[in-house]
Formats: C-alpha cells, structure tokens, sequence
C-alpha cells in the first residue's frame, strides 16, 4: 500500500509499482471478476492497491507484495487463454502459489488432465507433492483434511491409466470403522466395505464420466476394495493409493508396501493426528516413516493447515483442532509426570 516510508523511526521499504496490459477485453472482465471482486481479493491476500483503466493494471505496494500480485494475475490470465475458469478458488490458488514463491510455468506445466477436469497445484507443497508422484515410485502425502492428499493421489492415478501409462489403479483403505461389526452389517461383502470407501469413488466421479467409472470397475481396470484384500498379491503396472494409512498396523504397513510390482507407483496417505486404532498400538503409518525415513526412492510430502484449500472456515478448524490437541498432549505429559509414551494416542 502507498503510506509513508518510516513510522516512529523505523525505516520502511520505499513503495514499488508494476504495471500488466491484457490484450483480450473480454479476459480481462472475466479476471477482474465481478465489480472487481477478483483485484479486491487480490489486494486483501497480499496487501496491495490495485488500479485499473480499461485493460490495464497498476499494482502498488511493498515490493514482495507487488511482485505477487503480478505473478498471480499473470497466472489467472493464462489460465483464462486456455478457456479455463477463473472463480476465486483459482483467485485464492493462484496467489497461494505466487506467495509461495513458485514459478508461474512450472505450476502450468504441473496441471493434471482427466477426462472431466484439469487440475493445478493450489498451494507450493501440491506443487511438490504432484512433482514427487511423477518422480518417485513410493511417495507418502502427509498432513490434514482438505489438503488435496487423496483427490491429487487420485487425479494422477487417472491421468496415468488414461494416458496408457499403466493397466490398472488400485485403490484402497483399511475398514477400520467396521471393526469386528462388519460381519453384522447388511448386504454382501461390497455392499459392507463399500461406505468406508466412498471417498475414492467421489474422487474418481470427478474425474471420469460416471459410464467410464461404472465400466472400469466392473472390467478391473479400477478397483476400489479395503485393505485386507491386497494380502498375497503383486500389484504390477499398477497405480497405487492407500488412503487413511494412519489407521493401518506395521504388519499391513509392511504388507501392502511389499506388494508394489515392476512398472508400478503407489502413493501413501495419512494424518498422524487422526489415528483411530484401538489404545496402545502403533500406526503403521508412523512405523514407515521412521524405517523408510533413508530409503532411496521414497518421499515424504508433509502438508501443514497453511495447504488446506478448502473453504477458509476449514482452514481456521484445522489450527483450532490443533491447538486443542496440543494443549492435551502437554497435559498428558504433565499428567505422566513428562513421560511421553510410545504408542499413538487416538482421538
């Protein structure tokens, strides 16, 4: 923002301005959003003013903000070139990544093509996370709710068997929920598993028309099933997905990283915070860290609530549960007299 260049003798950085020119009007009314709702979301993410006269804009403010600003609206207008949309979660995304200190054409060159939708990092550690998928054939997507762990896992997994890249995806959780009551529920065993498993097949009707979804599944070249089922096999020119590993044991940890087969990739997804085993047994997940931790091949992507990118309220939920849940693991300590214990404590 312009405003003066010391307060109470403090030295400020002198105010920078750079100027962009759209050369399509009618992008341009589509960028701007409605009665500039898009400029003034820009303005309030990274603290800048924002002037326009017809299809150009004059940013102003602190030179980092300025420098953002730029590079968010740059990014928005390409997006808008390639008959993309530009609402403000793609405002929101864009200048996630330009704060971040990403590069513009490496975060396009990072969007990921499905039948139904393409899709872009909208944060820098999505950006990382869909460079380690491409890179790596075991990579673990830790963190919170609403990062993109799964729905980017799943998006790869698409991209890669429509582009021939491999045969099948495999999908997969562990029921844990249904316990030992799983035997009592209704219906056959699909029709048991298959409420545990409704967010991998929400993720893969973004992606394909629901006729695809339906027709792969049925010819195996999608399979969606729990964790349990992927004892004794070898998952070859596979794409990979264990979603909530948290709630796995070291033994089905072990068991469905050792099924990984020639020509296949997996992709590992969890929130050490929300481990639901029963008191006193260790996650999986934390086990795996901790062995494969020096392993060449195996990354670990680490989201933080800063990469949720849901709704902002999601975000503000995510800290507080985590501000709760900090203050009871120092009171356990107290509690224990500083002993921490090496089990997982569940919710």
């Amino acid at each position: 923002m312009t405003g003066p260049s010391s307060v109470s003798g403090i030295d400020l950085k002198e105010p920078a301005s750079a100027e962009l020119e759209f050369a399509d009007n009618g992008l341009v009314i589509q960028l701007f959003g409605s009665h500039n709702s898009h400029l003034a979301r820009v303005e309030q993410m990274v603290d800048v003013a924002i002037h326009t006269r017809g299809n150009e804009v004059t940013i102003v403010g602190a030179p980092e903000a300025v420098e953002a600003a730029r590079s968010g609206l740059a990014a928005l207008y390409r997006r808008l070139q390639e008959g993309l949309p530009v609402g403000q979660e793609e405002v929101d995304a864009a200048m996630r990544m330009a704060i971040g200190g990403s590069d513009e054409s490496s975060a396009d060159d990072l969007t990921i093509r499905t039948r139904k939708r393409h899709i872009s990092p909208r944060s820098p550690m999505q950006a990382a996370y869909i460079r380690a998928i491409d890179t790596y054939e075991l990579v673990f997507g830790l963190g919170p709710a609403g990062t993109g762990k799964t729905y980017l896992a799943v998006a790869k997994a698409v991209e890669n068997l429509v582009s021939g890249e491999v045969d099948r995806i495999i999908l997969s959780r562990p029921a844990l929920e249904a316990g030992e009551q799983l035997g009592f529920l209704p219906g056959d065993l699909r029709e048991k598993v298959d409420p545990y498993l409704r967010p991998l097949y929400d993720a893969l009707h973004d992606m394909l028309p629901t006729g695809q979804v339906s027709k792969r599944l049925s010819s195996g070249e999608i399979e969606v099933a729990p964790l349990a089922f992927m004892r004794g096999r070898t998952l070859s020119n596979a794409f990979v997905i264990l979603d909530e590993a948290q709630n796995t044991t070291a033994v089905q940890m072990k068991m469905i990283l050792t099924r990984l087969g020639e020509n296949s990739r997996m992709v590992v997804t969890g929130d050490l915070t929300q481990v639901d085993l029963p008191r006193g047994t260790r996650s999986g997940l934390r086990d795996a860290l901790e062995i494969l931790a020096d392993v060449e091949g195996v990354s670990f992507i680490h989201f933080s609530e800063k990469d949720v990118v849901r709704h902002p309220l999601v975000t503000r939920m995510v800290q507080a549960y985590e501000r709760a849940e900090a203050r009871r693991r120092t009171a356990a300590r107290y509690e224990s007299g500083g002993h921490g214990g090496g089990r997982d404590t569940p919710r």
